[in-house]
Protein backbone atom coordinates (compact mmCIF):
# COMPACT_ATOMS: atom_id res chain seq x y z
CA UNK A 1 0.00 0.00 0.00
CA UNK A 2 1.38 3.34 -0.62
CA UNK A 3 1.78 5.74 1.47
CA UNK A 4 1.14 10.20 2.06
CA UNK A 5 4.76 11.79 1.89
CA UNK A 6 3.00 14.64 4.03
CA UNK A 7 -0.41 14.54 6.03
CA UNK A 8 -1.18 18.33 7.76
CA UNK A 9 -4.08 18.55 10.14
CA UNK A 10 -5.24 21.84 10.52
CA UNK A 11 -6.79 22.43 14.02
CA UNK A 12 -6.05 19.52 15.65
CA UNK A 13 -4.49 18.23 18.99
CA UNK A 14 -3.25 14.90 19.72
CA UNK A 15 -6.10 14.49 22.10
CA UNK A 16 -8.51 14.11 19.28
CA UNK A 17 -7.75 10.57 18.38
CA UNK A 18 -7.27 7.98 20.31
CA UNK A 19 -3.46 6.35 20.19
CA UNK A 20 -5.11 3.50 18.20
CA UNK A 21 -6.12 5.71 15.60
CA UNK A 22 -2.79 7.80 15.68
CA UNK A 23 -0.99 4.80 15.44
CA UNK A 24 -2.87 3.83 12.41
CA UNK A 25 -2.34 7.04 10.64
CA UNK A 26 1.35 6.92 11.31
CA UNK A 27 1.90 3.95 9.30
CA UNK A 28 -0.37 5.66 6.68
CA UNK A 29 2.66 8.56 5.94
CA UNK A 30 6.17 9.83 6.60
CA UNK A 31 5.35 12.38 7.75
CA UNK A 32 2.47 14.22 9.64
CA UNK A 33 2.30 17.34 10.99
CA UNK A 34 -0.55 19.81 13.52
CA UNK A 35 -0.80 22.89 13.72
CA UNK A 36 -3.27 25.18 15.30
CA UNK A 37 -5.90 26.92 12.66
CA UNK A 38 -4.07 30.58 12.82
CA UNK A 39 -0.72 28.81 12.61
CA UNK A 40 1.38 31.16 10.14
CA UNK A 41 2.99 28.35 9.02
CA UNK A 42 -0.06 26.90 7.09
CA UNK A 43 0.93 28.12 4.10
CA UNK A 44 3.97 26.64 4.21
CA UNK A 45 3.60 23.12 5.16
CA UNK A 46 0.23 23.08 2.85
CA UNK A 47 2.50 23.41 -0.03
CA UNK A 48 4.57 20.35 0.69
CA UNK A 49 1.67 18.90 1.88
CA UNK A 50 -0.13 15.90 -0.33
CA UNK A 51 -2.92 15.19 2.07
CA UNK A 52 -4.96 18.03 4.54
CA UNK A 53 -6.84 16.91 7.05
CA UNK A 54 -9.53 19.67 8.50
CA UNK A 55 -12.49 19.61 10.91
CA UNK A 56 -16.01 20.56 10.70
CA UNK A 57 -16.67 24.39 9.91
CA UNK A 58 -13.32 24.72 8.05
CA UNK A 59 -12.71 26.59 5.10
CA UNK A 60 -10.67 24.76 2.02
CA UNK A 61 -11.25 27.69 -0.90
CA UNK A 62 -9.93 27.75 -4.20
CA UNK A 63 -6.49 30.16 -3.08
CA UNK A 64 -5.15 26.95 -0.22
CA UNK A 65 -5.75 24.56 -3.18
CA UNK A 66 -3.44 26.29 -5.31
CA UNK A 67 -0.85 26.64 -2.78
CA UNK A 68 -0.95 22.94 -2.36
CA UNK A 69 0.08 21.49 -5.99
CA UNK A 70 1.29 18.26 -4.20
CA UNK A 71 -2.75 17.53 -2.66
CA UNK A 72 -4.30 14.38 -3.46
CA UNK A 73 -6.77 13.94 -0.70
CA UNK A 74 -9.08 16.36 1.69
CA UNK A 75 -10.37 14.93 4.65
CA UNK A 76 -13.23 16.20 6.43
CA UNK A 77 -13.61 15.12 10.35
CA UNK A 78 -16.98 15.58 9.96
CA UNK A 79 -19.65 15.42 8.07
CA UNK A 80 -20.60 19.11 6.62
CA UNK A 81 -18.52 20.13 4.12
CA UNK A 82 -20.38 23.00 2.87
CA UNK A 83 -16.86 25.47 3.24
CA UNK A 84 -14.33 23.33 0.89
CA UNK A 85 -14.72 24.20 -2.90
CA UNK A 86 -15.28 20.60 -3.64
CA UNK A 87 -15.84 21.58 -7.33
CA UNK A 88 -12.26 23.14 -7.53
CA UNK A 89 -10.62 20.10 -5.73
CA UNK A 90 -12.38 17.45 -8.28
CA UNK A 91 -11.20 19.89 -11.17
CA UNK A 92 -7.42 19.57 -9.79
CA UNK A 93 -8.15 15.60 -9.09
CA UNK A 94 -8.05 16.07 -5.35
CA UNK A 95 -10.97 13.90 -3.42
CA UNK A 96 -12.27 15.49 -0.66
CA UNK A 97 -14.51 12.53 1.82
CA UNK A 98 -15.91 13.31 4.48
CA UNK A 99 -17.82 11.04 7.65
CA UNK A 100 -20.98 9.97 6.72
CA UNK A 101 -23.81 8.59 9.21
CA UNK A 102 -21.66 7.89 12.18
CA UNK A 103 -24.16 9.94 14.65
CA UNK A 104 -27.27 9.59 13.05
CA UNK A 105 -29.00 8.32 16.64
CA UNK A 106 -27.10 10.56 18.36
CA UNK A 107 -28.52 14.05 16.30
CA UNK A 108 -31.50 12.72 15.51
CA UNK A 109 -32.57 11.79 19.46
CA UNK A 110 -31.28 14.99 20.22
CA UNK A 111 -33.69 16.64 18.07
CA UNK A 112 -36.20 15.03 19.98
CA UNK A 113 -34.56 16.20 23.17
CA UNK A 114 -34.38 19.69 22.54
CA UNK A 115 -38.38 19.85 21.08
CA UNK A 116 -39.50 18.19 24.65
CA UNK A 117 -37.16 20.15 26.83
CA UNK A 118 -38.80 23.03 24.43
CA UNK A 119 -42.83 22.08 25.09
CA UNK A 120 -42.17 20.64 28.82
CA UNK A 121 -40.01 23.43 29.97
CA UNK A 122 -37.38 20.80 31.25
CA UNK A 123 -35.01 23.26 31.96
CA UNK A 124 -36.89 25.53 34.25
CA UNK A 125 -38.76 22.72 35.94
CA UNK A 126 -35.02 21.20 37.38
CA UNK A 127 -33.66 24.32 38.33
CA UNK A 128 -36.87 24.93 40.32
CA UNK A 129 -36.84 21.54 41.66
CA UNK A 130 -33.04 22.19 42.85
CA UNK A 131 -34.70 25.47 44.82
CA UNK A 132 -36.85 23.09 47.00
CA UNK A 133 -39.72 24.46 44.75
CA UNK A 134 -41.84 20.88 43.72
CA UNK A 135 -45.07 22.97 42.75
CA UNK A 136 -46.47 21.74 39.06
CA UNK A 137 -49.18 24.84 39.45
CA UNK A 138 -47.05 27.13 36.65
CA UNK A 139 -46.43 24.69 33.81
CA UNK A 140 -47.95 24.42 30.69
CA UNK A 141 -47.09 21.86 28.06
CA UNK A 142 -48.34 20.16 24.84
CA UNK A 143 -47.89 16.90 23.45
CA UNK A 144 -45.91 15.87 19.76
CA UNK A 145 -48.73 13.02 19.31
CA UNK A 146 -51.48 14.53 16.26
CA UNK A 147 -49.34 17.90 15.31
CA UNK A 148 -47.97 18.21 11.83
CA UNK A 149 -44.65 17.82 11.83
CA UNK A 150 -42.33 18.80 9.38
CA UNK A 151 -39.16 16.87 7.79
CA UNK A 152 -36.65 19.03 5.23
CA UNK A 153 -34.15 17.26 3.76
CA UNK A 154 -34.80 13.25 4.10
CA UNK A 155 -31.24 12.06 4.19
CA UNK A 156 -29.61 9.61 6.94
CA UNK A 157 -30.76 12.29 9.85
CA UNK A 158 -34.04 13.58 7.64
CA UNK A 159 -35.07 10.04 7.72
CA UNK A 160 -34.45 8.83 10.92
CA UNK A 161 -36.56 12.18 12.06
CA UNK A 162 -39.19 10.99 10.26
CA UNK A 163 -39.60 7.67 11.00
CA UNK A 164 -39.08 8.64 15.17
CA UNK A 165 -42.00 11.28 14.88
CA UNK A 166 -44.31 8.68 12.81
CA UNK A 167 -43.64 5.47 14.92
CA UNK A 168 -42.80 6.84 17.93
CA UNK A 169 -44.93 10.25 18.80
CA UNK A 170 -47.62 9.20 15.91
CA UNK A 171 -47.15 12.50 14.55
CA UNK A 172 -48.73 13.78 11.34
CA UNK A 173 -45.55 13.88 9.20
CA UNK A 174 -44.80 15.34 5.92
CA UNK A 175 -41.60 15.77 4.37
CA UNK A 176 -39.93 17.43 1.48
CA UNK A 177 -36.45 16.34 -0.22
CA UNK A 178 -35.02 17.32 -3.54
CA UNK A 179 -35.80 13.64 -4.32
CA UNK A 180 -39.08 11.33 -3.32
CA UNK A 181 -38.75 8.96 -1.24
CA UNK A 182 -41.69 6.77 -2.15
CA UNK A 183 -40.31 3.82 0.59
CA UNK A 184 -41.46 6.36 3.51
CA UNK A 185 -44.21 7.46 1.60
CA UNK A 186 -45.78 3.62 1.84
CA UNK A 187 -44.99 4.03 5.64
CA UNK A 188 -47.04 7.41 6.01
CA UNK A 189 -44.98 9.52 6.19
CA UNK A 190 -46.29 12.51 3.49
CA UNK A 191 -44.15 14.39 0.57
CA UNK A 192 -45.24 18.40 0.09
CA UNK A 193 -43.57 21.24 -1.57
CA UNK A 194 -41.70 23.05 0.17
CA UNK A 195 -43.93 26.15 0.80
CA UNK A 196 -46.93 23.83 1.92
CA UNK A 197 -44.30 22.21 4.34
CA UNK A 198 -43.38 25.40 5.53
CA UNK A 199 -47.17 26.80 6.25
CA UNK A 200 -48.65 23.83 7.45
CA UNK A 201 -45.68 22.25 10.48
CA UNK A 202 -46.29 22.62 14.00
CA UNK A 203 -42.84 21.16 14.49
CA UNK A 204 -40.25 21.84 12.00
CA UNK A 205 -36.96 19.26 11.63
CA UNK A 206 -34.33 21.30 9.14
CA UNK A 207 -31.92 18.58 7.58
CA UNK A 208 -30.26 19.55 4.65
CA UNK A 209 -26.81 19.51 4.40
CA UNK A 210 -24.97 22.82 3.39
CA UNK A 211 -23.43 22.78 0.03
CA UNK A 212 -23.71 25.98 -2.54
CA UNK A 213 -26.80 25.34 -3.97
CA UNK A 214 -28.50 25.16 -0.38
CA UNK A 215 -26.93 28.46 0.58
CA UNK A 216 -30.01 30.75 2.33
CA UNK A 217 -32.06 27.58 1.27
CA UNK A 218 -34.26 29.42 4.03
CA UNK A 219 -34.64 32.63 1.98
CA UNK A 220 -37.07 35.85 3.27
CA UNK A 221 -40.04 34.35 1.76
CA UNK A 222 -39.28 31.13 2.79
CA UNK A 223 -38.79 31.98 6.67
CA UNK A 224 -41.80 34.22 6.70
CA UNK A 225 -43.71 31.20 5.31
CA UNK A 226 -43.08 28.85 8.49
CA UNK A 227 -46.85 28.44 10.76
CA UNK A 228 -46.95 30.90 13.40
CA UNK A 229 -46.25 29.26 16.51
CA UNK A 230 -43.86 26.81 14.78
CA UNK A 231 -40.78 24.77 16.54
CA UNK A 232 -38.04 25.08 14.01
CA UNK A 233 -35.22 23.18 15.08
CA UNK A 234 -31.80 22.54 12.71
CA UNK A 235 -29.21 20.77 13.24
CA UNK A 236 -27.31 21.38 10.01
CA UNK A 237 -24.52 24.77 8.93
CA UNK A 238 -26.31 27.97 9.79
CA UNK A 239 -25.47 29.36 5.88
CA UNK A 240 -28.74 27.54 5.10
CA UNK A 241 -30.74 30.01 6.25
CA UNK A 242 -30.57 34.06 5.38
CA UNK A 243 -29.55 35.36 8.90
CA UNK A 244 -31.35 38.77 8.17
CA UNK A 245 -34.49 37.59 7.11
CA UNK A 246 -34.13 34.99 10.47
CA UNK A 247 -33.65 38.24 12.88
CA UNK A 248 -36.53 39.94 11.03
CA UNK A 249 -38.94 36.56 11.75
CA UNK A 250 -37.15 36.23 15.49
CA UNK A 251 -38.42 40.06 16.45
CA UNK A 252 -41.76 39.10 15.57
CA UNK A 253 -41.52 36.73 18.64
CA UNK A 254 -43.82 33.85 17.06
CA UNK A 255 -41.90 30.90 16.39
CA UNK A 256 -39.02 28.91 18.02
CA UNK A 257 -35.40 28.26 16.71
CA UNK A 258 -33.15 25.91 17.61
CA UNK A 259 -30.00 25.69 16.41
CA UNK A 260 -26.94 23.22 17.70
CA UNK A 261 -24.61 24.76 15.25
CA UNK A 262 -23.48 28.16 17.85
CA UNK A 263 -20.28 27.29 17.47
CA UNK A 264 -19.81 28.14 13.51
CA UNK A 265 -21.86 31.41 14.38
CA UNK A 266 -19.80 35.04 13.50
CA UNK A 267 -19.18 36.32 17.57
CA UNK A 268 -21.11 38.96 16.35
CA UNK A 269 -24.13 36.92 15.22
CA UNK A 270 -23.91 35.01 18.26
CA UNK A 271 -24.77 37.75 19.89
CA UNK A 272 -27.26 39.10 18.06
CA UNK A 273 -29.55 35.41 18.02
CA UNK A 274 -28.94 35.54 21.93
CA UNK A 275 -31.29 38.62 22.22
CA UNK A 276 -34.15 36.73 21.41
CA UNK A 277 -35.64 34.81 23.48
CA UNK A 278 -37.54 32.71 20.93
CA UNK A 279 -34.57 31.79 19.97
CA UNK A 280 -32.29 28.65 21.72
CA UNK A 281 -28.20 27.82 20.79
CA UNK A 282 -26.92 24.58 22.12
CA UNK A 283 -23.22 23.63 21.35
CA UNK A 284 -22.76 21.00 18.70
CA UNK A 285 -23.33 18.16 20.73
CA UNK A 286 -25.62 15.85 19.00
CA UNK A 287 -22.22 13.77 17.76
CA UNK A 288 -21.28 13.55 21.22
CA UNK A 289 -21.88 9.93 22.46
CA UNK A 290 -19.95 7.27 23.26
CA UNK A 291 -21.07 4.74 20.00
CA UNK A 292 -20.74 8.05 17.58
CA UNK A 293 -17.66 8.70 19.02
CA UNK A 294 -16.26 5.24 18.12
CA UNK A 295 -17.67 5.08 14.94
CA UNK A 296 -16.32 8.67 13.62
CA UNK A 297 -12.74 7.81 14.50
CA UNK A 298 -12.84 4.65 12.83
CA UNK A 299 -14.67 5.44 9.77
CA UNK A 300 -11.61 8.63 9.30
CA UNK A 301 -9.13 6.72 9.42
CA UNK A 302 -10.85 4.07 7.00
CA UNK A 303 -11.34 6.86 4.80
CA UNK A 304 -7.65 7.80 4.42
CA UNK A 305 -6.66 4.21 3.96
CA UNK A 306 -8.76 3.45 1.88
CA UNK A 307 -8.14 6.18 -0.57
CA UNK A 308 -4.31 4.83 -0.81
CA UNK A 309 -5.84 1.29 -1.36
CA UNK A 310 -7.27 2.85 -4.17
CA UNK A 311 -10.88 2.36 -2.98
CA UNK A 312 -12.77 5.19 -1.67
CA UNK A 313 -15.23 6.05 0.31
CA UNK A 314 -17.33 8.66 1.58
CA UNK A 315 -15.99 10.88 -1.50
CA UNK A 316 -18.46 13.70 -2.01
CA UNK A 317 -16.81 15.27 -5.01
Amino acid sequence: MNKFQKILFIGFNKSDLEKTEWDRIDKLCKQKFLLPSDSPDIAKQLSESDCLIVRLGASVDKSMIDNAPHLKYIGMFGTGYGRIDTGYAAKKGIAVCNIAGYSREGVTELVFGMILDQIRELERAKSQARKGDYSEGSFKGYEIKDKYFGVVGLGRNGSRVAEIAHDGFQAKVSYWSRNRKKVFEKKGIKYLDINSLLKQSDFLSVNIAYVSDTKNFFNRQRINLIKSGCIVVTTVQNEVFDFDALKQRLEKNDITFILDHSDELAPEQAKQLSKYKNCIMYPPIGYITREATEAKLKMFVDNIENFLKGTLTNKVN
